[in-house]
């Protein structure tokens, strides 16, 4: 299934991983928010933790063309230390609607998320970052 990816961290557009793993392999880059997470601050990086409510995460939904798709899809499972049913895994890809901002739209995503161990962590003693944007960390 060839869904765009929400990011919301490290690999945003203007980032140090944007620059090193979606530069030149992506059709397109747009605002969107994924309703039902709160961001905390990770070691360098941010975690979305699903959270039933009104919580929020910024980022941009990425779209990555279909001949470079199966590639890219591995890179970034490995960059995000994500292996399927590996409880060792700091983030789980799960797929989730998105708010495109452009036009108010639900779209269909790859999302990664704090795996269960990392997200009972930051709920119990994490530091939520307010308005769940990353770039507007204090």
């Amino acid at each position: 299934m060839t869904l765009p990816f929400f990011v919301y961290g490290t690999l945003r557009p203007g980032e140090v991983n944007h620059d090193l793993f979606l530069r030149g392999r992506i059709r397109s880059a747009e605002p969107g928010r994924l309703v039902g997470a709160v961001l905390y601050e990770g070691p360098g990086y941010p975690y979305a933790v699903e959270e039933p409510g009104d919580g929020e995460v910024s980022g941009d939904l990425v779209t990555a063309p279909p001949e470079g798709y199966a590639e890219l899809l591995a890179e970034l499972d490995r960059l995000e230390e994500y292996v399927p049913g590996d409880p060792r895994s700091l983030y789980e890809r799960v797929e989730r609607k998105v708010v495109r901002e452009t036009d108010g739209a639900a779209v269909r995503a790859w999302v990664y998320v704090a795996a269960p161990a990392v997200a009972a962590r930051l709920r119990a003693r994490g530091r939520p970052i307010a308005g769940g944007d990353w770039r507007a960390r204090g």
